[in-house]
């Protein structure tokens, strides 16, 4: 069996250690930005998933990104919301103050942030039209990943979005070699090949049989949990299996 086969969720990433070095770890913050915009897809999902739920919606949106690190991704949401029309604004939570710190430094209009986790969101009765989270699930268990699904539907009136990496050994391969003039002074290397070690496969989340959501492949290298509480005849259907349909 290789080492990709199953996921290994005894890996630790360096930058969730608390005494990791600070200065390595804005660094690894702040290019996640550039690396977001390469390979995470985010494009693609509001273009086909995100904009049509904001059709949806009678007046101004409300955005959340949960576990949000730095913000690039909510940063770019909402000025492309924004940009298209929508009334919208966002907020990123993270219980990490230290990725905190490196998503305030870089103020978008709209974009606010908080120290709060998405129990938190759920006791104070927020709502938000659009959920998100980006490269979050990998961290988690099964049961903390099924708490943070149930209070995404909680928390969304419209769709809730969790996009992570899918493990497979041309990822890793890929990873390895592409993100190396990146990675000098930061954990991108080190910490990103841990990541598709600890991440789950798109036949992985299927098995595990998770009501409301649906799995797809929008783009290459990243699998998508999906809640829609709009129409689904708002949203695309290419690409995009049930839970029981996905394949590696």
């Amino acid at each position: 069996m290789t080492p990709l086969a199953q996921r290994d969720d005894t890996l630790r990433e360096i930058m969730d250690d608390p005494d990791c070095d600070p200065v390595r770890l804005r660094r690894t913050l702040e290019r996640f930005s550039l690396v977001n915009r390469l390979v995470a897809g985010w494009g693609t999902v509001y273009r086909t998933r995100i904009a049509p739920a904001l059709r949806a919606a009678p007046g101004p949106v409300r955005i959340l990104d949960i576990g949000c690190g730095g913000g690039d991704v909510l940063r770019m949401l909402v000025r492309r919301a924004r940009r298209d029309g929508f009334d919208a604004t966002g907020l990123g939570v993270d219980p990490d103050e230290r990725g905190l710190a490196v998503a305030c430094a870089t103020p978008a209009s709209g974009v606010t942030y908080r120290a709060a986790r998405s129990a938190d969101l759920v006791a104070a009765g927020e709502r938000f039209d659009v959920v998100v989270s980006n490269h979050v699930l990998h961290h988690l268990s099964a049961s903390e990943m099924t708490t943070l699904l149930d209070d995404s539907m909680r928390l969304t009136r419209r769709i809730a979005l969790h996009s992570d990496i899918a493990r497979s050994p041309l990822a890793y391969a890929l990873y390895a070699a592409g993100i190396t003039p990146l990675a000098p002074g930061t954990f991108l290397r080190t910490d990103g090949l841990r990541s598709i070690r600890r991440s789950r496969t798109a036949a992985e989340f299927a098995a595990l049989r998770l009501p409301e959501w649906t799995v797809s492949r929008p783009v290459p290298f990243r699998v998508l949990l999906t809640h829609a509480v709009v129409s689904a005849r708002d949203l695309p259907a290419a690409g995009a299996r049930t839970h029981g349909e996905a394949t590696p």
